[in-house]
């Protein structure tokens, strides 16, 4: 029977392995759970699964390693789930290339939503990739950008963006001049605006502009609108 995809758990505490896992195999999905990185990168590489639900705090090396571990090999969604609620921690696991962040405890219902939306978005991503004609490229001042090849360069260097981060700066290159909230991006770029966070938002940005900006205190491609949100000034 068909399900509507796999998600791998990594997760030590067995009590809420199972609550996740309970949810989402009612929900229809496939699950594997692995109680550590080890076990963890090893079902990542024989199973192929649609989704990780990572917890930092593992046995072994913790979940900020094996993120930027699975995040060097795969671009399927990373969603995060600690009970550290330290916006550094945040900071440091979207940096390394997570896609979003639950801090336990969380509402299961909602913890499934964002499954749900981060798995459409990247199969809609991967579809476009696979049925486009041609590579979509866009060039503004010294910022280059391949989309069929997940690159961008910037005064000649390629920058190194994880996958949120290079969505949410195609599409605001993608729609130059125009200001959007941060509710507005959060739902174009995560698509679970009524359980997301919007400070994600200004992390992810921030990051951006500390790889393409020579001064992120007067930028000259990402401009912050006070009071409303953000802009990518165009020609």
């Amino acid at each position: 029977m068909a399900t509507e995809g796999k998600i791998l758990i990594i997760e030590d505490d067995k009590s809420i392995a199972m609550l996740e896992r309970d949810y989402l195999e009612a929900n229809g999905y496939e699950v594997i759970i692995t109680p550590d990185g080890t076990q963890g990168l090893h079902v990542l590489e024989e199973d192929e699964p649609d989704l990780v639900l990572l917890d930092l705090m593992l046995p072994g090396f913790d979940g900020f390693e094996l993120c930027r571990r699975i995040r060097k090999e795969r671009e399927i969604p990373i969603i995060i789930v600690s009970a550290r609620q330290d916006d550094i921690d945040q900071i440091r696991g979207l940096g390394l290339g997570a896609d979003d962040y639950v801090t336990k405890p969380f509402s299961p219902a909602q913890l499934v939503a964002r499954v749900k939306a981060h798995i459409a978005r990247y199969s809609r991503l991967m579809e476009m990739n696979k049925n486009s004609g041609s590579p979509v490229e866009f060039c503004v001042r010294e910022i280059k950008i391949d989309c069929a090849a997940r690159k961008m360069w910037c005064r000649g260097k390629e920058i190194s963006l994880t996958n949120k981060e290079f969505e949410l700066l195609v599409f605001l290159v993608a729609n130059p001049n125009v200001v959007f909230s941060k509710s507005e991006l959060f739902d174009k770029i995560w698509g679970v605006a009524s359980y997301g966070e919007t400070s994600t938002v200004t992390v992810h940005i921030n990051r951006i502009r500390d790889k393409i900006e020579l001064d992120t205190t007067k930028p000259d491609y990402i401009e912050t609108v006070w009071g409303v949100g953000y802009r990518f000034r165009g020609e």
